[in-house]
């Protein structure tokens, strides 16, 4: 009887509802709008952020663009061109800045120096002239130049006094101002360390991509030369390739000889990092797929592969560039790189080889100091990038 009553019961309809908003898996009612800002954010944005919170790294990055700022306008800061003499100030030590004269402001100004022999120690004795206020001139015209090698011009951002001298880091044995040396060094040593990576780069996802993607004989062989140039002790492998450029080269010859040296012996370990990560990643999903509908292999690997990991190929070449900053200053520093004309700052610390000459004329060893700070800042921006750049931080 109650299962007549059962069939008997009407059955209940229910209404089937569809929701007209376009569906967007990203957002969620519990999400807050940050959360949505982040999981709609791409991967460059994502970095950014993560970035930004390393501070060490953001003002490592302000450090590098002030010093990077130097390289093309390297004859509008320096007050003197870095091969300009004064036989007056051999040796001259640096000279001190002042704002006040005798108890009123006159603005930033240097005494003059009057120098004499001193014959027990036949050096050079320099002391200030109180009574001569020389006057630091701030954009200003002062000595010629050939901006970029292309027209003449003489505007500076800074200039001594009018027939007066502005040595702020002294000079050397030839009366050759440090300070200008610095700056215009700068546009060597910098540069040096970005086109030294770009060739290890193009090098390390050449031979990395090859040996990840394709593997077996040529993964061995590749594997086999890595070890053979690691193998190699690096400071005397780059002595013997820079001591076999020729003497008869210029300045221009041997800075690109240089660099393509710096550039052919780091590339190893990029093109093992990029091997790891080819060999991991051909092995996903879409990698599988792209093959599958015909893509050549320098498709799969240039549109698929690499930028899966473009972000740590950034982190390491960044780790890469003071490498080979010391590299050519030590090379620079041992007269088998750079040499002048051409002015780096392994070129001015070449004049400190001796430490007779250190002890007594320590204003020499200032180079020391940018490459100190451009070596630290590039090895904070490298681990904020790395940092950045990994997913599980």
């Amino acid at each position: 009887m109650s299962q007549d009553l059962k069939d008997q019961t009407p059955a209940r309809v229910v209404e089937h509802y569809v929701d007209p908003t376009p569906f967007n898996p990203a957002v969620a009612e519990d999400l807050t709008p940050e959360q949505e800002r982040y999981y709609q954010a791409s991967q460059w944005k994502i970095m950014w952020w993560k970035f930004k919170r390393h501070k060490p790294a953001v003002w490592s990055a302000y450090i590098l663009l002030i010093f990077y700022l130097c390289v093309p306008f390297a004859e509008v800061i320096a007050p003197y061109d870095a091969n300009s003499r004064n036989a007056d100030y051999l040796y001259a030590p640096p000279q001190r800045v002042h704002l006040f004269h005798e108890g009123s402001f006159v603005g930033p100004f240097v005494y003059g120096m009057s120098s004499e022999i001193d014959l027990e120690t036949v050096q050079w004795v320099f002391t200030e002239d109180r009574s001569d206020v020389q006057r630091i001139r701030f954009f200003c015209r002062g000595e010629e130049y050939k901006f970029w090698g292309l027209f003449d011009a003489d505007f500076h951002l800074f200039c001594p006094a009018e027939g007066g001298a502005l040595y702020l880091l002294g000079t050397d044995r030839l009366g050759r101002d440090q300070l200008s040396g610095l700056v215009y060094g700068a546009r060597l040593s910098l540069t040096v360390g970005l086109v030294g990576v770009t060739i290890s780069i193009v090098l390390g996802l050449f031979f990395g991509g090859i040996a990840g993607y394709f593997g077996g004989i040529l993964d061995n062989l590749i594997q086999r030369l890595i070890e053979i140039m690691r193998s190699l002790p690096e400071l005397p492998l780059w002595m013997a390739l820079s001591a076999a450029l020729p003497v008869t080269w210029g300045p221009v010859s041997i800075y690109f000889g240089l660099t393509i040296i710096l550039g052919l012996l780091d590339w190893p370990g990029l093109a093992r990092a990029v091997r790891s990560k080819l060999l991991s990643l051909r092995e996903e999903e879409y990698a599988k797929a792209a093959v599958l509908m015909g893509a050549k292999p320098q498709r799969v690997i240039t549109r698929h592969l690499l930028p899966g990991f473009t972000s740590h190929i950034i982190a390491s070449a960044t780790l890469s560039i003071p490498a080979m900053i010391l590299g050519e200053t030590a090379l620079s520093f041992l007269n088998l790189g750079l040499r002048r004309p051409a002015v780096s700052w392994g070129v001015l610390l070449n004049e400190a080889q001796d430490i007779t000459i250190v002890t007594i004329y320590p204003w020499l060893m200032a180079p020391v100091i940018p490459i100190i700070i451009v070596v630290l800042a590039f090895n904070f921006l490298g681990d904020g990038l790395r940092d950045a750049a990994d997913p599980y931080k």
